[in-house]
C-alpha cells in the first residue's frame, strides 16, 4: 500500500505546497546578537520579512502573541525579552504596504470579548481587501491572567468549550450580514436595506452577546482561522472549527500520521477529508552544498544557544542559579529546587517533573559525552522541524511532502530577521517552481484564493429576524461539552 492511499477516508493529495512566515520574536530559535540581526519591534523589520514573503508568494504572514512577558527565576528574562506590538495594528500598517499576501493574527479567547475581537478582525478584513486571518488560541493560567484581573479566571477542562463558544459566536457575527445588504446605486433609498443584517445572540457560562454586527463581510466572506492545539481536545476542535492547523509534526513520518488524524477527525465531525489544511512550524538553514549547509547550521546553533542562554536553559528546570557552573562541562550535580516546572517561560518549559527530568538528562549527557552547552543546543533546535541541505536537496525532500499530502505547506520560523528568508525565496522556491509543487503566481486576492479554501457558505436564517436565539446558543454549548466528556 503507497504512503499516499494509507492516508485513507477519501483525502486527496493537492500535489501542491504553500509557505507562511512567522516572525516570532526573540526566543531559543531567533539570533539576535549577530552582526546581521535587526530589530524586532521596528516597523522596518516586519515589512522587509513580510515584503520579501510575498516576493516570493508566501500564502501567508504570521504573528504570534505574547500576552506576557517571559520571566526568568521570576523576574523578565532578560536573554529572551522583546515586547511585541500588537498584532491587528501591526498587520493593519503591514497591509498598507503588501498586496496579496494573508495577515494572520494570534489572538486568545480567554481575554477577548467575541463581539469586540470578531469586529476587529472584520476591520483587517475589509481593510485589507480579505486577507485576514485568526488564528484561534487560548490559555487558562493564572500568570496570563493575572495581566487583566483575571488570575484564575478558565478551568484547564473548560478552555476548548469557551473557545467552542466563542469562535461560533464570531462566526455567527460575520454570517450575519446579507450579500445584497448595502446599496449598490445611490438612487436607492438607504445604505443598508431593512433587514438585511441578523441580531446575534448568546447566552454562556462565561459571557452573554446580544449584539448588532456594524461591518459587511470582505473579499473572503470571513477571516480564515488557524489554530494550533495538539491534545486530543485541540484536534477535535480544529477539526470542527479551523480551516488551517499550525501543527507541530513536520518530520514525514510524523506528519503523515497527524494528517491521517486529522482527516479521520475532521470526516468524523461531519467536514470533507480535505477541508482542514496543515501547515507545520519548520526552519530551513539553507545553502549551495550540503557541507556549507551544515557549516552554516552550526554557526546558526553556536548562536541561537549560547553559554548565557545554556545555562538560563537549565535553570528554568533547576529553579535556581546556575552561574557558577560552566557552560561547556557537565550539567549540575544537584537537584532542582523545584518538583515541577511553571508556565512563566511559556508552554514548552511548563509542567515537566523537575527532578525526575535532571537524572534523566545528566544520564543522557554523560553517556553521549555533551557539555551543558552542547546538550541544550540539541533540546532547543527541534531536529525535526529544521530542513537543512543544498536547495535542491532540500526542494526533492519537500517534493515528496507535496506528493502524498503529508501537509499542505511549512510555516517558517527564519533564525534571522529580517533577512531570514532570503536564501529560500531566492533559490529554494525557484526549485519547487520547477518541480511543480509550488506556485509561480497568486491564485487571486484573498488568503482564501491563495490557500485553496472555499467560501463559506452562509447559513439559513433561524426563525425570525435575529440569528441564534438565546436558548439555542445555550444548547450549541451544551452539545460542545458533550464532544469534551
Amino acid at each position: 500500500m503507497s504512503e499516499n492511499s494509507e492516508i485513507g477516508n477519501g483525502f486527496i493529495p493537492t500535489g501542491q505546497l504553500q509557505f507562511g512566515v512567522f516572525f516570532q520574536g526573540v526566543n531559543s530559535g531567533t539570533i539576535w546578537k549577530a552582526e546581521e540581526s535587526g530589530s524586532q519591534t521596528d516597523f522596518d523589520s516586519f515589512r522587509h520579512l513580510a515584503q520579501t514573503a510575498e516576493r516570493g508568494l508566501f500564502a501567508a504572514f504570521f504573528l504570534g502573541e505574547g500576552l506576557r512577558l517571559r520571566e526568568h527565576l521570576g523576574r523578565p528574562h532578560a536573554l529572551d525579552v522583546a515586547g511585541r506590538p500588537d498584532a491587528q495594528t501591526m498587520l493593519a500598517a503591514l497591509a498598507g504596504v503588501t498586496n496579496k499576501i494573508g495577515l494572520v493574527a494570534t489572538q486568545n479567547t480567554t481575554y477577548n470579548d467575541p463581539a469586540h475581537l470578531a469586529h476587529r478582525l472584520s476591520s483587517l478584513d475589509l481593510l485589507s481587501g480579505g486577507r485576514a486571518a485568526w488564528n484561534v488560541v487560548t490559555t487558562d493560567n493564572a500568570w496570563t491572567g493575572e495581566n487583566f484581573r483575571r488570575g484564575g479566571y478558565l478551568d484547564h477542562a473548560d478552555r476548548y468549550r469557551h473557545a467552542e463558544a466563542f469562535v461560533t459566536t464570531a462566526k455567527r457575527i460575520w454570517d450575519s450580514w446579507e450579500d445584497s445588504a448595502i446599496a449598490e446605486s445611490e438612487t436607492e433609498p438607504a445604505w443598508a436595506n431593512p433587514g438585511s443584517v441578523r441580531q446575534v445572540r448568546h447566552e454562556g457560562q462565561h459571557y452573554s452577546v446580544d449584539y448588532a454586527p456594524r461591518l459587511p463581510r470582505s473579499s473572503q466572506y470571513r477571516p480564515v482561522l488557524f489554530q494550533a492545539g495538539d491534545s486530543p481536545e485541540g484536534r477535535d476542535f480544529a477539526a470542527r472549527q479551523a480551516d488551517v492547523i499550525f501543527s507541530a509534526h513536520p518530520a514525514y513520518a510524523a506528519a503523515l500520521e497527524f494528517r491521517r488524524d486529522i482527516v479521520s477527525r475532521s470526516v468524523n465531525a461531519g467536514r470533507g477529508p480535505n477541508d482542514v489544511q496543515i501547515m507545520p512550524a519548520s526552519e530551513f538553514i539553507l545553502a549551495a552544498t550540503a557541507q556549507e549547509a551544515n557549516d552554516k547550521k552550526e554557526w546558526v546553533r553556536s548562536l541561537q544557544i549560547g553559554p548565557q542562554q545554556a545555562i538560563a536553559y537549565l535553570e528554568q528546570f533547576w529553579g535556581r542559579e546556575l552561574s557558577e557552573y560552566d557552560p561547556d562541562g557537565p550539567l549540575p550535580e544537584i537537584d532542582p529546587v523545584v518538583a515541577e516546572t511553571s508556565e512563566t517561560r511559556g508552554s514548552g518549559f511548563h509542567g515537566a517533573k523537575a527532578r525526575q527530568l535532571a537524572d534523566q538528562w545528566r544520564a543522557e549527557s554523560k553517556d553521549k559525552g555533551l557539555s551543558i552547552r552542547q546538550f541544550v543546543s540539541g533540546k532547543t533546535s527541534r531536529v525535526d522541524a529544521t530542513f537543512t541541505g543544498s536547495y535542491t536537496d532540500v526542494a526533492d525532500t519537500l517534493a515528496r511532502y507535496a506528493a502524498t499530502g503529508a501537509v499542505d505547506g511549512f510555516n517558517i520560523s527564519p533564525w534571522l530577521v529580517p533577512t531570514g528568508l532570503d536564501d529560500i525565496v531566492n533559490h529554494l522556491v525557484p526549485e519547487l517552481q520547477a518541480r511543480g509543487v509550488y506556485p509561480t503566481e497568486y491564485a487571486g486576492t484573498t488568503l482564501r484564493d491563495h490557500l485553496g479554501l472555499p467560501v463559506p457558505k452562509r447559513p439559513e436564517a433561524a426563525q425570525g429576524d435575529s440569528y441564534g436565539d438565546p436558548s439555542s446558543e445555550i444548547r450549541l454549548e451544551l452539545a460542545a461539552r458533550q464532544l469534551h466528556l
